[in-house]
């Protein structure tokens, strides 16, 4: 029986990219929470629920950047003793921590947008439509910097996301703001309220559920267990794949261990070499695999 401990790609290229990466998440922060600041004060002072909760939601947004930064940071950290995958399970505990955290503040959204819509209040529209235009920029502006990693980082393409459909939401309340200028509806404000509290709750359920099933090692979205053992077991010299494990090391990494049963033990190293590229090809760079002529029933039937 041939064993192997572990194997794991390293792509030095993604370390040069890092930096850039990084700079541009701090960047995008600075002007997300600059501005979100911005948005809850002329909000307060307006009395907009719109502006409000847009500004949460851009706060969402920051929590996203962020994320995508410590996991930038994280993935450099070298594994320990200790801690021998390193230190990136840390980014899907903290997006879990982070949906909560904004689920919650949704609660308060929706209760104050409900009292300002029985109890409307004057609302300076222009003021509010031209806040929320400086958020369109400032948006803009931070997915343009994020564009360039997108591709090749899911938590950067996550940021650029959220970006994009936050540029959405304050357009949003760019033409509530006119609307209220030209016609005087102010419920229009609650009501754009409870749609961008709406937009959070979706945003931040979906990321919710992905962190829980990230949380419990359960398989990462996107990759089909039975199909990729059916593929597995097309690689010629091979005759059953078994003991499959499928998990996230973190939102960006993804780890497998399986049994590898071939005919020929002489064909081990080349049935692992393929194995490995085939599972490179699914986005697996983590791959334990163990080479038996037989099937073994020390693991038992399911372990």
């Amino acid at each position: 029986m041939g064993h192997e401990v572990h194997h794991h790609s390293h792509d030095h290229s993604h370390l040069l990219t890092a930096g850039t990466i990084g700079r541009a998440l701090v960047i995008g922060i600075v002007l997300n929470v600059a501005y979100a600041a911005a948005e809850f004060g002329v909000g307060l002072w307006q009395g907009s629920m719109g502006l409000i909760a847009d500004a949460g939601h851009n706060l969402s947004d920051v929590a996203g950047l962020l994320l995508a930064l410590i996991a930038v940071k994280l993935v450099q950290k070298h594994a320990t003793t200790r801690y021998t995958f390193g230190y990136k399970k840390a980014s899907v505990l903290i997006s879990l921590v982070n949906a909560v955290i904004l689920l919650a503040a949704v609660i308060g959204i929706v209760w104050e947008s409900v009292r300002k819509f029985f109890n409307p209040e004057v609302i300076e529209g222009w003021t509010v439509a031209v806040t929320a235009a400086v958020g369109v920029v400032v948006n803009f502006i931070s997915a343009r910097l994020l564009m360039g990693g997108k591709e090749h980082d899911l938590n950067v393409k996550g940021a650029y996301l959220h970006m994009i459909l936050d540029a959405l939401v304050s357009i949003g309340v760019v033409v509530s703001g006119i609307v209220i200028s030209l016609t005087g509806w102010t419920f229009v404000d609650p009501v754009i309220g409870i749609v961008v509290a709406a937009v959070i709750v979706y945003s931040s359920w979906n990321l919710l559920t992905a962190s829980l099933r990230l949380a419990v090692d359960g398989v990462p979205e996107g990759i089909d267990v039975g199909a990729l053992v059916r593929e597995m077991e097309t690689v010629e010299g091979v005759g059953e794949i078994h003991h499959v494990h499928v998990w996230a090391l973190s939102t960006t990494e993804t780890a497998i261990t399986a049994h590898i049963v071939v005919d020929d033990m002489s064909q081990s190293d080349a049935v692992r070499a393929a194995e490995r590229e085939l599972l490179a090809r699914h986005g697996i760079s983590h791959a334990t695999l163990e080479v038996e002529t037989h099937r073994g029933d020390a693991c038992g039937e399911c372990c």
